[in-house]
């Protein structure tokens, strides 16, 4: 996936700045395609170059104006015509994993910290992940309004959260194979 596509249907979620899409990336976007701010700016640009996005200035008081972006009929277009493209299944490249097979050469015990550390990330991540879900789709004041964009949405974190589940799963099994090698 081009961070086009990303950019294209952040938009049709949403019209926004530069600075808006880069807080997006940040917060939900980002769980599954990241970008940095300078990323973001520079394909932005040659989005609205290519005629994908319109751009308005948006009077603001007190500070500059603001660009808004929104997406063009022909970056419209050019979205569909990459839903409707076969993609290739992700193959996983995880250096973890081949850390953890090489330990089998070294001293097991010593990658015992590095998985924790590992473990850590994915249960913050996770925490995360369940607090935007119960914030934005199951708690009490979420929107309960029918909408294909949010239920998309929602089925894609319920993807992340089911991912960073699987790997604590697999991470505590690593840990526990990690302390039974230990001498």
């Amino acid at each position: 996936m081009a961070l086009e596509h990303a950019i294209l249907v952040s938009l049709l979620e949403k019209p926004g700045s530069g600075y808006e899409l880069a807080r997006r990336f940040e917060r939900s976007i980002g769980y599954f395609w990241t970008a940095t701010h300078q990323q973001i700016y520079r394909v932005l640009k040659r989005m609205e170059g290519d005629g994908w996005i319109d751009v308005r200035e948006v009077p603001q008081q007190g500070r500059p104006d603001k660009k808004e972006y929104s997406v063009a009929a022909v970056g419209r277009a050019a979205l569909s015509g990459w839903l409707h493209e076969p993609i290739e299944p992700e193959s996983v490249r995880h250096d973890l994993a081949v850390k953890i097979r090489g330990a089998a050469f070294d001293d097991p015990a010593a990658l015992i910290r590095e998985v924790e550390r590992h473990h850590q990330e994915h249960a913050d991540r996770l925490a995360h992940y369940l607090a935007g879900e119960l914030r934005d789709f199951t708690g009490p004041d979420a929107p309960r309004t029918p909408d294909a964009g949010r239920e998309l949405q929602h089925a894609v974190l319920r993807g992340g959260i089911a991912y960073e589940r699987m790997m604590l799963a697999w991470l505590d099994d690593v840990l526990a194979t990690l302390h039974r090698l230990r001498p």
